[in-house]
């Protein structure tokens, strides 16, 4: 089983993922990420690489970035510790710097037990595929051992928080003046960082979810659990509330009178905005398969395209790459605006929508209007080959059926999962009756065509 993820590498930690693994992937990491023309100029120059080091609050990060940082300094690399802070701040230090290369300490909305390593190239940038096999390949291989005053030094990133703040407030369109926001900050990463920077923006700030604990993470608040949130906007009276997940590399959202504002109503507010600005390049949206209807009703009648990718993040950032464009995201809230970050950053988006509202003299209902939400059903349908989905016919005529009926009004999407052995039947529809009955309709099918023997 490959050791890479979709999203770094993640287990249980002192399970899967030890200090001994930690410390091995972070050699191997300095073998690949070591090699090519930079970093041979940079030798060439008597110089060491550099390495951006962070983490999230939760207790095992404690000793497995310590292993981390360990690995590193053992073959050679400066280490820049930069203590408890976002994932996308990681990604942002690493470019600042110009190190050659990051590593974050972090399971994003995973609970306290679990961790997670994801690396970043130089530039803040997260990995292709390839680079990972290489890193694992290279686990087993020989390692860089420097001696003497060749090997690296861990080093204390002292103004690394205030270096993200200021870039965030450097990126605002407008002053967060009069807004009252609620943060929830899962008692993550985000903690001290996003409270700080709300209010030096201009903002009331009232706070929850940011008393971490090492062991509290993510555990019934944050962006997963926003029942907290609504009912403290509600409580103070706030215009709007402003969720992170443990990691803060997405932000979800809730208005005034605690209706929850997901990641594709995000999108819709902020791609208007900046179409109006002239930042969304090419007019262009990116966003995956899984994004609601009314997302692409809403951007067709703002002159807006959208591009759809598969599932997850990095595919989402693979097109915004390939076509250069500034907007991406996915309906969790992950939400990348390439001007100013690598990556998905929760703080970023959140203080843009902050923004708008500010800006536009809004409330956020009022600017998460521009979209209609179609009714949505998502039915896994477990017990299945799901390697026979694309190719069964009797699957592919239920489907076809399906999105004649529902017509313009509605869609239809089957994937399989990429883990389990089940199917995912999704389908919207303008009506919620026709979305339960032909997602129904289409999971008996798929359950008794793709049935395993």
């Amino acid at each position: 089983m490959p050791l890479f993820g979709t999203d770094g590498v993640r287990g249980l930690a002192n399970g899967p993922l030890t200090a001994d693994l930690a410390l091995t992937l972070a050699q191997a990491t300095a073998v690949v990420l070591g090699q090519g023309r930079t970093a041979e100029a940079r030798r060439a120059a008597g110089k060491r690489l550099t390495a951006v080091v962070a983490r999230d609050p939760r207790i095992s990060g404690e000793f497995l970035s310590a292993a981390v940082s360990a690995g590193l300094a053992s073959s050679g690399v400066d280490v820049l510790d930069a203590g408890v802070l976002p994932t996308p701040a990681a990604a942002f230090l690493i470019a600042d710097r110009d190190a050659d290369f990051g590593v974050m300490v972090s399971a994003s909305h995973n609970p306290a037990p679990d961790n997670g390593i994801k690396i970043f190239a130089r530039g803040g940038v997260k990995l292709p595929d390839e680079v990972e096999q290489r890193i694992e390949t290279a686990m087993a291989g020989p390692k860089l051992q420097p001696t003497g005053p060749s090997v690296g030094r861990i080093r204390v990133f002292a103004d690394a928080e205030d270096r993200y703040v200021i870039h965030l407030l450097g990126s605002l369109p407008h002053s967060l003046d009069g807004i009252h926001v609620v943060l929830d900050c899962a008692h993550g990463a985000a903690s001290g960082v996003s409270p700080e920077t709300f209010r030096d923006a201009g903002a009331r700030v009232t706070v929850i979810g940011a008393d971490p604990d090492g062991l509290n993470i993510n555990d019934g608040v944050g962006s997963t659990h926003l029942d907290q949130l609504a009912a403290a906007v509600l409580a103070h009276g706030a215009d709007v509330g402003i969720a992170h997940d443990g990691d803060a590399d997405r932000c979800l959202a809730v208005d005034a009178q605690g209706e929850i504002v997901d990641g594709d109503k995000i999108m819709a507010i902020l791609a208007v905005a900046m179409k109006e600005r002239g930042h969304l390049k090419d007019d262009t949206l990116v966003t995956t398969v899984m994004s609601n209807l009314g997302l692409h009703r809403a951007m067709a009648a703002h002159g807006i395209h959208v591009e759809t990718t598969g599932v997850g993040d990095r595919y989402v950032l693979e097109r915004m790459n390939e076509g250069g464009f500034s907007l991406g995201g996915e309906q969790s809230g992950h939400v990348i605006m390439s001007e100013y970050a690598t990556t998905g950053d929760g703080l970023l988006t959140g203080l843009h929508i902050v923004a708008e509202m500010a800006r536009q003299g809004k409330t956020l209902a009022e600017l998460a209007s521009i979209m209609t939400v179609y009714p949505q059903v998502l039915i896994n349908v477990k017990g299945v080959d799901r390697s026979r989905a694309a190719t069964d016919d009797g699957v592919a005529a239920a489907v076809e059926a399906a999105s004649a009926e529902l017509g313009d009004s509605g869609r239809v999407l089957l994937r399989p999962s990429g883990t389990e052995q089940l199917v995912r039947v999704m389908v919207e529809a303008s009506d919620e009756e026709a979305a339960h009955r032909i997602a129904g309709e289409l999971s008996a099918v798929v359950r008794e065509r793709l049935a395993l023997s």
